[in-house]
């Protein structure tokens, strides 16, 4: 074997082991999980003792925001496990473990495609908040909201158009 063929192979085994970078960062996202759940509960706690009193509008704003927290926290569970999969390693659950039935069917395209899907949603209800409460709001800003919002859905659409064409 050849010098320039050992250093190569010693290059390309360092890349590929190199994905292993990736895996603090995906149990960052665990800690970051973590921080949504304290935030979701914090909001719960100081918006129950209060549901007789506030009104319905104000009940609503609160679900969303309970909603979009969800929704984020769900994101981050699959960016997780997804790009965990896809870039590092499968994830070996032993079989008498409960295991999720999307897991390890998302490659990196439907990967976007959902994160994607996902912010357009949060971007859907926070738009949805600034129109319950649209004195609050400017003009101006209102505009920036709307403008902003079909913006993530144009960028959304064409990820998914593009994906559908490298697919076929």
């Amino acid at each position: 074997m050849t010098l320039h063929k050992k250093i190569e192979q010693s290059l390309e085994r360092m890349m590929y082991a190199s994905r292993w970078i990736l895996a603090p960062i995906y149990f960052g996202l665990s800690l970051a999980l973590l921080a949504l759940s304290l935030k979701f509960f914090q909001e719960l706690y100081h918006f129950l003792p209060h549901i007789l009193e506030i009104t319905e509008e104000d009940t609503i704003l609160k679900l969303l925001t309970l909603i979009d927290l969800t929704l984020v926290a769900s994101l981050t569970v699959i960016v997780m496990f997804s790009g965990y999969e896809n870039f590092v390693s499968q994830m070996d659950i032993h079989h008498t473990a409960e295991k999720l039935e999307w897991l390890g069917t998302h490659d990196y395209g439907s990967l976007k495609i959902k994160v994607a899907a996902s912010i357009v949603a949060i971007s859907s209800i926070q738009l949805l908040k600034v129109f319950m409460n649209i004195n609050a709001a400017s003009n101006d800003k209102l505009m920036w909201y709307v403008l902003m919002h079909l913006t993530l859905v144009i960028s959304a659409l064409l990820l998914g158009y593009l994906d559908k064409l490298t697919k076929h």
